[in-house]
């Protein structure tokens, strides 16, 4: 069965996908209109399809990470870009009360680090303790992990841990090397074992070919469990890095990924992430309607560009969407 799925016992004791290239690819050229009726119709088996949870992502620590990706104006391999110290505990509290304001359900927060050092693990367990005293979900991206550092973060009641695979294992030596893919996945291993929520995904816009975007989906969706939340990006070409002049991704093919994302991880959230600047109204309105249902709100995505509060609330109304928390089937 060499291009079909195939189902087997799963840890858990379910049945479960286990998805090859060609099986995913043969998915990904349908006809577009066969591909999102597909796409929508698993939405709507899973989850209120008139619903997108809203996140906000706070930079705690910027610049001066040691890692090379080809992509990160956080890189002390690009240029431009100051490195500063980890936020106080008072600022990301003021911070995280605004965005639960906003509108926001999760609070994301994001160190440019290779991993935790162990004399930053305190503060981030208070952070972590802090924003959840708030009523909010809370994330963390702080690169590698160790188990020890993962279960850490658990016992700190750390909901969600991001940790993107980025592209395929065949073209990750393209973008970084300072890193292995087998090491990306021994992360996600660790945070699952903790007992966190998982949150990886990856970008497109690199250089990669079709095969390497789906093989990415692949990778995540044959995990022993799947990530909960699959954030896919559109890479937002940032002066001073290496991938400052590729070429912009086709419209149709990133929405032919969100669609892919949902039949492959039917009950994960689909998350459109970066690049939503560069995206018209209509090209974010066919991404949540093939499986999207998650975005960050504010103006800034790290050291890039967001859409404001203002237009994602015009969107969201023109399309008849309300932004609340993640609502799925069977729940109240």
């Amino acid at each position: 069965m060499q291009n079909a799925q195939e189902v087997e016992t799963g840890e858990n004791g379910c049945l479960r996908t286990v998805w090859t290239q060609g099986s995913a690819r043969t998915l990904y050229d349908l006809p577009f209109s066969d591909l999102i009726y597909r796409s929508q119709s698993v939405h709507r088996a899973n989850f209120d399809p008139n619903h997108v949870q809203l996140s906000k992502l706070l930079n705690i620590k910027t610049g001066g990470c040691p890692e090379d990706c080809g992509y990160c104006s956080q890189s002390v391999h690009a240029s431009g870009l100051a490195a500063s110290k980890l936020m106080k505990l008072n600022d990301v509290m003021s911070e995280a009360h605004r965005a639960k304001e906003s509108g926001a359900t999760r609070y994301c927060m994001g160190a440019a680090w290779r991993s935790p050092k162990a004399r930053d693990e305190a503060a981030i367990v208070a952070m972590v303790e802090g924003v959840k005293s708030l009523g909010l979900e809370t994330c963390m991206t702080l690169g590698m992990l160790s188990a020890e550092q993962a279960q850490t973060f658990a016992d700190a009641g750390l909901d969600y841990y991001n940790h993107n695979i980025d592209t395929s294992e065949r073209f990750y030596p393209q973008i970084i090397t300072t890193r292995s893919f087998s090491e990306r996945l021994d992360t996600l291993t660790h945070v699952r074992e903790a007992g966190i929520k998982v949150c990886s995904g990856g970008i497109l816009g690199m250089g990669e070919t079709v095969d390497d975007r789906v093989d990415m989906l692949v990778t995540l969706a044959n995990l022993p469990e799947p990530p909960e939340s699959v954030p896919i990006n559109l890479l937002i070409p940032m002066s001073g890095t290496r991938l400052a002049d590729v070429d912009p991704v086709d419209p149709i093919e990133f929405i032919r990924i969100i669609a892919l994302a949902r039949l492959m991880m039917p009950t994960s959230s689909v998350r459109l992430t970066a690049g939503r600047t560069a995206m018209s109204d209509e090209m974010q309105a066919l991404c949540f309607f093939a499986g999207a249902n998650s975005i960050f709100i504010g103006d800034t995505l790290l050291t890039a560009a967001n859409p404001g509060n203002d237009r994602d609330s015009s969107l969201l109304s023109r399309l008849g969407m309300t932004a609340t928390g993640l609502e799925t089937k069977g729940e109240s």
